[in-house]
């Protein structure tokens, strides 16, 4: 048995082994608000959030760094960079590059950095409610190493190393996360059937410490120095996921191609999702894409997001390609999510 034929059954076996936990373990509604790190969920890029995240089996390139490494490597350029701006709920923004390159004979190596910004907020304490009138702004950042290869020219595997921080006035939080990858295309020998399997963000816990915690504990009729006592912060996980993709592209004619996508996602600390995504693609030039993401537990009214749409184009001039794509996001309770994301190609 040669390598090829040890990889393809390595790959069927372990998709085997997910569908059948998949069914052993569901999603954990009781438990949902309790993750840690809970902007390690938020999309980025513009082409994959308009197809719902739809997009385990083909992400590629630059794009494919948050959503399954193991499509880093697809790239047909040689490097890559991708500046991403997403308008989040709250007025929260959410910040996203990456750079990636590939490396002929060892694979692709990735760098990404997210951030989110809060702008400033007003300090209040239990001795003033309404205020002190000073402000601080919370700080999220996370800075990602992804890895990439091409084991055969149908089957990449890549993994993405992941330092996350919160700093939140007086107090910080810090983890380790960890993404791994596996994707199959012409699956069965069918072309234009692929499968993807990711998991994301597996990882030490995250609790929070600093002076922020320190609580008085002088006494006000005893003769003694000033002391403190710290308040000891729950230790929370975070919010892991195993995502199963399927999906099957469709060339019309030279020209238009379709492109049918679904993503099931278990979470260790959430009711399961479903996502479904659907692109057009004129002339490899122009594209428009929808999606759809539900739950079996939050259908209709409870489960905020649902309907994503998005459009997209590049072009190529002199060596370089630049893409361009906006996502629109429906949310619930909140103004809608949209993005809007710039990829340059060398």
């Amino acid at each position: 048995m040669n390598m090829r034929e040890v990889c393809r059954h390595a790959l069927l076996v372990a998709v085997v082994m997910i569908l059948a936990s998949a069914t052993l373990y569901a999603g954990r509604p009781d438990k949902s608000g309790t993750a840690a790190a809970s902007e390690l969920l938020i999309p980025v890029g513009g082409r994959y959030t308009a197809l719902a995240g739809a997009s385990t089996a083909t992400a590629f390139g630059v794009d494919a760094i948050s959503w399954n490494p193991a499509g880093l490597s697809r790239s047909n350029k040689s490097a890559e960079a991708l500046f991403s701006h997403m308008s989040y709920i709250a007025d929260i923004g959410v910040e996203y590059f990456a750079v990636g390159a590939a490396f002929e004979g060892f694979g692709s190596i990735g760098v990404s950095l997210k951030t989110l910004s809060f702008g400033d907020m007003e300090i209040t304490t239990e001795t003033a409610p309404d205020g002190t009138g000073q402000t601080f702004s919370p700080t999220y950042v996370t800075i990602g190493l992804t890895y990439s290869r091409l084991l055969t020219d149908r089957i990449s595997v890549g993994a993405t190393a992941n330092v996350v921080t919160e700093r939140i006035d007086r107090v910080t939080a810090s983890a380790f996360a960890f993404d791994f990858g596996v994707q199959y295309s012409s699956f069965a020998n069918l072309g234009g059937l692929s499968i993807g399997l990711a998991v994301r963000n597996i990882g030490s816990s995250m609790q929070f410490s600093g002076s922020g915690l320190l609580i008085d504990a002088t006494g006000t009729d005893l003769r003694r120095p000033a002391s403190y006592y710290e308040v000891q912060a729950q230790t929370d996980e975070l919010p892991s996921v195993i995502e199963l993709g399927v999906a099957y592209t469709y060339n019309v004619d030279d020209q238009n191609r379709l492109s049918l996508e679904g993503v099931f996602q278990n979470n260790n600390l959430s009711e399961d999702e479903y996502k479904l995504g659907l692109e057009y693609g004129f002339n490899n030039l122009f594209f428009i894409r929808g999606g759809y993401t539900f739950s079996e537990e939050y259908i209709a009214d409870a489960y905020p997001y649902g309907l994503t749409a998005g459009a997209g184009f590049k072009y190529s001039f002199t060596g370089i390609e630049v893409g361009v794509d906006y996502a629109y996001r429906d949310v619930q309770f909140f103004d809608a999510n949209h993005t809007i994301a710039l990829r340059l190609a060398f």
